[in-house]
């Protein structure tokens, strides 16, 4: 058993890195998709994961399969997506996700022509699927640096986001200055997407920051419980999805997005809060 658990992540460096990179990213990208689903703002980070396209796009026809210019573009071209809705929605008077769709689709069908320009398949797959097992040093770096900042910044904002989440009217009142919380908010989620993107691509970038967050709502009711049962969920999902992958031959980014899925399958039915199980224990209870 130790063998089956431990054994591949001693015996391979790449392994190793895939797991560090993974954790990196499940430390920090959990809890900004918990204040994601408070907002009911689920679908957003999907959105950035794909109007990140074009610039990454643009990114590999200068300079190739380079961490560096994909990153710079991806970069600009979300912070464009996340900034652009709300100036937009701000300056028509039009509702923010109706911009950010619109901005969406033009980015993706962009990333799309401008891939399909010079890209190969086993290119093509990298940018759209991502490769974990490929994560080199300034991928890892990346991940590690955009982690840290995240958690701080997260630090300091905890509270004025909790409060926009819960009373906006209040936090407006209060003079908490709601739109700058805000876009350093999508700015915080263009990075993570952005360093997701280089272990999982663009299609699953959401996959750690979105589904632990749904699924940690089941086992806690605080944000501050659904953020710490977020990332342990995404943690386990990260080496149990790897391990997979290694054993069964399966591509690793689905396989811990696969894992991450089924985590939230479980708590969906055994989670103590709203689970299906616990409601339907409840309800005998309720009747008598």
């Amino acid at each position: 058993m130790m063998d089956l658990l431990f054994g591949p992540f001693i015996e391979f460096g790449f392994l190793r890195r895939a797991l560090v990179g993974c954790m990196a990213l499940s430390l920090a990208a959990p809890p900004l998709g918990v204040f994601l689903m408070l907002r009911r703002m689920s679908l957003t980070a999907d959105v950035l994961a794909h109007g990140i396209l074009p610039g990454i796009a643009a990114g590999f026809l200068v300079a190739g399969l380079s961490v560096t210019a994909m990153s710079v573009g991806g970069l600009f071209a979300g912070l464009v997506v996340a900034l652009g809705a709300g100036a937009l929605s701000r300056a028509t008077g039009g509702r923010e996700d109706a911009a950010l769709a619109a901005l969406y689709l033009v980015a993706l069908a962009l990333g799309v022509t401008l891939i399909s320009t010079r890209a190969g398949s086993v290119e093509l797959s990298h940018l759209l699927f991502g490769s974990v097992l490929g994560v080199d040093d300034p991928a890892l770096f990346m991940m590690a640096g955009v982690s840290s900042l995240t958690l701080l910044a997260l630090a300091f904002a905890w509270r004025p986001l909790v409060l926009e989440c819960f009373d906006p009217s209040f936090a407006a009142a209060a003079g908490a200055r709601g739109g700058l919380w805000h876009l350093l908010f999508l700015g915080l989620v263009v990075l993570n997407v952005l360093a997701a993107f280089q272990a999982l691509g663009t299609l699953m970038a959401v996959g750690l920051m979105m589904l632990p967050a749904v699924a940690a709502r089941h086992w806690a009711r605080s944000v501050g419980g659904m953020a710490y049962a977020s990332v342990a969920i995404a943690l386990f999902s990260s080496a149990a999805g790897l391990l997979l992958s290694y054993h069964l031959d399966l591509p690793s980014g689905p396989a811990i997005v696969l894992v991450a899925g089924g985590c939230w399958v479980v708590s969906l039915v055994a989670g103590p809060v709203d689970g299906l199980l616990a409601r339907w224990l409840k309800r005998p209870h309720l009747a008598g």
